[in-house]
């Protein structure tokens, strides 16, 4: 498939002409071929004015036709083979293998999602009969179902150029969900993003779908988003990124005529508990452990283990020793984009003025883009004393936090912000501190794990990855796993509604064979 730098409008292929941009290969330091044309307000009216024409047609379609929909987009995105492979690697710098799993991640969620459509729990269709004789008053005939939101704006994420791109997990749950979708390419992915788009152009046209189903708009700057989200047929919004762009963006939806959510993935730092029994017990495993960990994928995972929080003394003190060797036999790599590159340093340099100590470095090389990795250390106390502590640092870097109590580790932990993960290392012997912290980390985190690390998102039915602020804007919400879906859903109520206008999952012969709550009965009712 050839990429040729144009927007995906509907069905058309459109070269802007507000700018002109380029993607950028990381690795070699040189602009990538060919040149896109940006747009602006004029070609995000015109997708999301389709987008709204789409909408009622595409959410009324049978269940059966929205799920070929998102198993043909699977499908096109397999067949586009090494060629979605080579141009993203050139535009992210990240390894083949990595690139091939990711791809299969996307097309594993794909598929997902359709089998949750075709399953149809997601409705929650509920049914409370009439009581007509009921006294002081009858009851009326009351019928619930879930239906769409409406058209959602996606934004493309940085790290993950397939995953949490233009046909990741937010584009993947507003289509099952039954919502139109209009992309906004993150500008370091252009050709990954015109691939993948193309690959769901085709499958709207081979569905029969309305070409508004999905538009791909490309823009320089922040106008091009900012006026997606302003569009007033936009009516949910997924984001992945960082959080002053994510705050940039609720500003922008809170002051719309109708304010829209904006469910926006933006900060975290996973904080890392290694308990005292984990420590004794396995100091150099969980060391070496923990460096592969924060130095994966360069630092660029939104569930870095960026803080580490454990009891001093002389196990602790041997994790730390060993943490710092396997430090320094990590290399500088390549980061994403020059401007990740550019912040990462940045960080660093604001961690080092910041009164902690540095104790390990990464090896130098001569990466393009680099990114050295980083270790320090520092107090609780002086921890809770310095707030810019908490700031996440964008790549392979993290802080060590030693405590000189549980009552210390556990007020450290209440005051931390909210997270998209929280570990717990532990032995059996850990258990009265591990669940002293426990109802702490629920306030704290989307997800809490025992003796694993958390880079690594499986996309599955219990998944949650999310959490509360800053984590993510919404903390009742994922943006992985079938869970998704509930973000671009409303409620609707049908009061005494006749049997001919019900909608099919609230019919009294169930026409779909759905799993419903029938007078407070679950059941295939």
């Amino acid at each position: 498939m050839q990429i040729t730098g144009e927007m995906l409008i509907g069905a058309t292929a459109v070269r802007g002409k507000d700018a002109t941009l380029h993607a950028f290969d990381p690795a070699r330091g040189v602009d990538l071929q060919p040149a896109f044309g940006g747009g602006g307000a004029k070609e995000v009216a015109r997708a999301a004015d389709l987008a709204e024409l789409a909408f009622d047609p595409y959410r009324l379609a049978p269940l059966e036709t929205r799920a070929q929909f998102l198993e043909a987009i699977a499908d096109n995105i397999a067949e586009l083979g090494d060629t979605l492979i080579e141009r993203a690697q050139g535009e992210s710098a990240l390894p083949k293998a990595r690139l091939e799993g990711e791809r299969a991640r996307t097309i594993g969620q794909l598929k997902l999602f359709a089998s949750l459509v075709r399953e149809g729990r997601w409705l929650a269709a509920t049914l409370d009969s009439a009581q007509p004789e009921r006294k002081p008053l009858p009851r009326p005939d009351l019928r619930l179902q879930k239906i769409p939101v409406g058209p959602v704006a996606v934004f493309g994420a940085s790290n993950f150029p397939l995953a949490f791109s233009v046909a990741g997990g937010d584009t993947a749950a507003a289509f099952a969900a039954g919502c139109p979708v209009v992309v906004k390419s993150h500008q370091a992915h252009l050709g990954t993003s015109e691939l993948v788009g193309r690959a769901i152009q085709k499958a709207v046209a081979d569905s029969g779908l309305p070409e508004g189903v999905f538009s791909l708009v490309v823009g320089a700057g922040n106008a091009i988003g900012e006026a997606l989200v302003a569009h007033p047929a936009i009516k949910s919004v997924g984001f992945t990124g960082s959080r002053r762009g994510g705050l940039a963006l609720i500003e922008i939806a809170s002051k719309r005529r109708e304010p829209i959510p904006v469910f926006a993935e933006m900060s975290s730092i996973n904080p890392f508990f290694v308990l005292p029994g984990a420590l004794a017990a396995r100091a150099e495993a969980l060391a070496n452990g923990f460096v592969d960990s924060v130095t994966l994928g360069v630092g660029q995972f939104c569930t870095n283990p960026g803080l580490v929080l454990a009891l001093e003394g002389p196990h602790l003190q041997a994790f730390i020793d060993y943490a710092v060797s396997a430090f320094e036999k990590k290399g500088a790599q390549t980061m994403l984009t020059a401007g990740i590159a550019a912040a990462y340093q940045e960080g660093i340099a604001r961690r080092d003025q910041s009164g902690v100590e540095r104790v390990a470095t990464g090896a130098e090389s001569d990466a393009s883009c680099p990114a050295l990795p980083a270790l320090y250390t520092v107090s609780a106390a002086k921890f809770l004393a310095t707030p810019q502590l908490e700031d996440e640092i964008f790549g392979p870097a993290s802080l060590i936090v030693t405590c000189r109590s549980e009552d210390e580790m556990l007020d450290l932990a209440r005051r931390i912000e909210g997270q998209l993960t929280a570990t717990l290392q532990m032995e059996s012997d850990d258990a009265p501190l591990a669940r002293r912290l426990l109802p702490i980390l629920e306030r704290k985190a989307g997800r809490i794990l025992a003796n694993g690390f958390p880079t690594g998102v499986e996309v599955s039915y219990a998944m949650v990855h999310g959490g509360p602020y800053p984590a993510t804007s919404d903390s009742r919400a994922t943006s992985v796993g079938a869970m998704a879906i509930e973000r671009f859903l409303r409620p609707v109520c049908y009061q005494d509604l006749p049997p001919a206008l019900l909608p099919l999952a609230l019919q009294d012969d169930n026409p779909l064979s759905l799993w419903r709550l029938r007078d407070g009965e679950l059941g295939p009712n």
